[in-house]
């Protein structure tokens, strides 16, 4: 018979919340209940009889409650399985059968997020609850576990609708949450251990999922593991799918680099920037990003980092965009933009992104330090005979951070904190320069006059030869190629100035 009523119970959790209807329901049930601390001083002040279970061991919890359920009086009613050698154990030593564990984990990663004292961190590494859980999950066949408070509405509805009786299935279940919930654990203190990355070892765990509605084409599953709450509210729109994922990542990183300061916009696609622009109103930044190229701009991925204001947004709401993403929305604004159910609109809190970054690659997963280097003009060396003026310093500085974001091979052309073409995604970078240079006149931009940033390094004169043919007059690049001194003389022999930074931005 695999059906099992639940008749006792161990419980120990730190949160209370939700637990009240739980005791409640297994009390009337005449379930007999043990309990440690304070999750037993919960349970006595509703007026349910409980079993301390210093009463079961014959042990008061010792070592500052680092010890109380260690112990076989506990886990042997636990791991027993309902047969005769194990039952007569059982008999012999005077241990309960324990039909039902719930536990809810000190809050290790809660405490890791809010403070910094190591003594505080260690004492929230659960011993006996995670004990409590492997246990029980163990014993599947015959005890049941709620290893969270996440999963108090599947005991309380076994408790309502079934009379306590689980079924195998059912054990089963709670069993494959009890290892998620230890082995996210253990992942997460373990990670805690390892932040300086000294033992080169993998581990990543996300209890939150998200089903899409498909990956990055139809006939590809796919599912979000990660707390987007974190970062954003979700204002007004349809699902957030695969593609608006890769987009909006892009999103946060482009406009990280200009989170502070005047008003700026970013016109994304496929994750590359096709508008970028920073003026001193918002409108003024979304007409200058839109400029510079506003047939990909449709069905885009749209961020900047000030409040959308009403006028702004009417500009916006004439274009088709998937999502606009913005640090809040006046009412006015929001108002407008909502009438279009399925346009997303986000609030992003913050723009943080992580430090590691990690994609599968092959049979395994390649882990690196994220690309949070962003350079300013202090950062600059200058390496020809002419010095850039100041507003090319700018236009330089603000070009090298659009570069930064676009698919290698990359060339990025900017004029007055404008972006006004890129080439990217080329397999080589003249192609890029060229691509960039087309699109600025096929939607009338003047080049003469602007600046242009490079991704990497120039192997060859070339591309200083056909930028200064179409008009700029400076350059920015990551320098270290073996030729660097033909651009160099190249750039001399044209008057443009030419400045490099250290820092390669590929972007693969």
């Amino acid at each position: 018979m695999t059906d099992r009523k639940i008749k006792s119970a161990l419980i120990s959790v730190f949160h209370k919340d939700g637990l009240g209807p739980i005791v409640d329901s297994l009390n009337q049930q005449g379930v007999t209940i043990y309990s440690t601390g304070g999750t037993e001083s919960f349970i006595r002040d509703r007026g349910i009889k409980v079993v301390p279970v210093e009463d079961l061991t014959g042990y008061p919890s010792i070592l500052d409650g680092r010890v109380k359920t260690l112990h076989p009086k506990v886990h042997g009613g636990i791991l027993a399985r309902r047969e005769e050698d194990h039952l007569r154990q059982l008999s012999k030593y005077d241990i309960p059968e324990i039909d039902l564990i719930i536990v809810d984990l000190y809050p290790f990663e809660e405490t890791v997020a809010n403070t910094e004292e190591e003594d505080l961190i260690i004492e929230k590494i659960d011993i006996g609850g995670i004990a409590l859980i492997r246990a029980a999950a163990k014993n599947y066949q015959d005890v049941v576990i709620v290893p969270s408070r996440e999963d108090y509405s599947t005991l309380q509805a076994v408790l309502n609708e079934k009379d306590g009786v689980t079924s195998l299935e059912d054990r089963r279940n709670l069993a494959r949450r009890a290892f998620a919930v230890s082995s996210h654990y253990d992942t997460a203190i373990f990670n805690y251990f390892n932040e300086d990355g000294g033992l080169p070892v993998f581990k990543v765990s996300e209890m939150r999922a998200t089903p899409l509605r498909y990956g990055e084409n139809p006939h590809q599953q796919a599912t979000f593991f990660g707390r987007m709450e974190g970062m954003f509210t979700k204002l007004n729109g349809k699902d957030i799918s695969y593609n608006n994922l890769v987009d909006i990542d892009a999103a946060v990183g482009i406009m990280r680099e200009f989170e502070s300061g005047d008003p700026a916009f970013a016109i994304l696609k496929h994750t590359n920037a096709c508008g970028m622009a920073v003026r001193p109103t918002q409108l003024a930044a979304w007409k200058a990003a839109l400029a510079a190229d506003p047939v990909s701009a449709f069905g885009g991925i749209l961020i900047t980092n000030k409040p959308v204001e009403l006028a702004t947004a009417q500009e916006i709401d004439q274009l088709f965009y998937e999502v606009l993403i913005a640090p809040d929305f006046t009412d006015a604004a929001r108002e407008l933009l909502s009438k279009k159910s399925k346009r997303i609109l986000l609030q992003y809190h913050h723009l943080d992104q992580q430090s590691k970054s990690f994609k599968t690659l092959l049979n395994g997963v390649v882990v690196q330090d994220t690309d949070l280097k962003s350079e300013g003009a202090e950062d600059f060396t200058i390496v020809t005979e002419r010095e850039p003026t100041p507003q090319e310093v700018t236009d330089l500085v603000f070009a090298n951070k659009c570069a930064k974001h676009l698919k290698s091979n990359t060339i990025a052309l900017v004029r007055d904190n404008q972006m006004i073409s890129m080439g990217c995604g080329q397999t080589s970078r003249v192609d890029a320069l060229k691509q960039a240079i087309t699109k600025a006149k096929a939607f009338g931009f003047e080049v003469a006059g602007s600046v242009m940033a490079s991704d990497a390094f120039f192997p060859f004169s070339d591309c200083v030869e056909i930028a200064h043919d179409a008009g700029v007059t400076a350059v920015v690049q990551p320098g270290g190629s073996i030729r660097d001194k033909d651009s160099i003389a190249a750039c001399n022999e044209r008057n443009m100035a030419m400045v490099t930074t250290g820092i390669r931005h590929f972007k693969h």
